[in-house]
């Protein structure tokens, strides 16, 4: 059985590119993604390169306000997305001191609070005319609406980045707070869809042992397996869905969290179990379409007990991306993403997320510098 290893080369060069700060916040409330790269075209693709990238962690204020953001009323609710842009734009212009390149344009995801793409709208938190504004600098932002009043998922936006600058694999895993994977089917299309919940339910096991994460796996791996739990969430009804998926923290807190509040198992048991879950689930996708080698990216990367537990139930090699590419992977393509947008280029795939047509989506406002 083939063995995971580790990306060989980080990025590429990129003389006279275009400079995109990417900004991502994820549905594990890690912290705010800060990413300046440069892109260029190179044949059908194009070159990058990471010049920067920082982490700003959210303390307890902030993951309280994020978490909290769903039960809001609408009044409260946009008063905080303008607080939020007004966050971003203080940590981007803290980043881009002592810069020696500032930025043609900032690409902003912000923080998804609804995905509900069956009833026309997903909202990310963080106002793009705030930004603009504060920052002097051009900013897109609301990547996901377009795609999504075309009929589609609105998500993943990744697998674009994936076919462009990752082309040299044949698929892409993102083990974030959402798993999720893109790669090209015999048509010669890119495909791409959510597979099940990671880094969500790892993290929400792991706070309640007093750690923010389960680092390596470690107390994963001292737990055991409890059959029935992971019966119960290898059963779930989405995983029976076939084409065009997405997940949202919703669906992780109404069908996902009553299972494992319900288990008797202890939390080293129910951290056990839920590797094991997620390696069995990621794995059945990767053989299911005969993936030959696969880049894994996000932070469930770090986690060595996963990976190990995903190359156990697969036949796939499971190559982990360099330190940088896992860590900025996301903010690294929704720069992309602003950059193909900013240029007019499309930068949401139909055959990806079931909408009607391609498009080229997200808002944008221009800066004053």
């Amino acid at each position: 059985m083939p063995q995971f290893k580790f990306q060989d080369s980080l990025s590429k060069n990129t003389p006279n590119g275009t400079f995109v700060l990417g900004l991502m916040s994820g549905t594990s409330l890690d912290g705010l993604d800060l990413a300046l790269c440069e892109f260029g075209p190179e044949g059908n693709g194009y070159t990058f390169k990471i010049h920067k990238a920082l982490t700003v962690p959210y303390n307890k204020q902030w993951k309280a306000k994020l978490s909290e953001a769903p039960d809001l009323s609408a009044e409260a609710y946009f008063a905080l997305h303008a607080e939020f842009g007004r966050f971003m734009a203080a940590e981007v212009l803290r980043f881009l001191e002592g810069a020696s390149q500032e930025p043609e344009l900032l690409s902003s995801h912000g923080h998804t609070v609804f995905h509900q793409p069956q009833n026309g709208f997903s909202t990310q938190l963080g106002c793009g005319a705030t930004l603009a504004a504060l920052t002097g600098i051009s900013t897109v932002c609301d990547l996901r609406n377009g795609d999504v009043a075309l009929g589609g998922q609105g998500a993943p936006l990744v697998p674009i980045g994936d076919k462009l600058l990752f082309s040299q694999y044949q698929a892409c895993v993102n083990l974030g707070g959402i798993a999720n994977i893109s790669f090209e089917n015999k048509k010669g299309e890119r495909v791409a869809f959510d597979i099940c919940e990671a880094n969500l339910l790892l993290n929400h096991l792991s706070e309640k042992l007093g750690k923010a994460y389960d680092e390596n796996g470690s107390m994963a791996r001292s737990g055991k397996v409890e059959p029935g739990l992971l019966s119960a969430l290898n059963e779930l009804e989405f995983y029976k869905t076939q084409g065009a998926k997405s997940l949202g923290r919703e669906w992780f807190e109404h069908s996902v969290l009553p299972l494992i509040s319900e288990s008797q198992a202890s939390i080293e048991d129910k951290l056990h179990t839920s590797v094991e879950h997620l390696a069995m689930t990621i794995a059945e996708t990767l053989n299911k379409y005969q993936i030959k080698e696969a880049l894994f990216s996000g932070g469930g990367a770090f986690n060595g007990f996963l990976v190990e537990r995903i190359q156990h139930h697969s036949s796939t090699t499971c190559t982990v991306a360099d330190p940088l590419i896992v860590n900025f992977k996301e903010a690294l393509i929704f720069a992309f993403l602003g950059h193909l947008r900013l240029n007019g280029k499309t930068n949401a795939l139909r055959s990806v997320t079931a909408a009607s047509k391609d498009s080229i989506s997200g808002a944008l406002y221009l800066g004053s510098s």
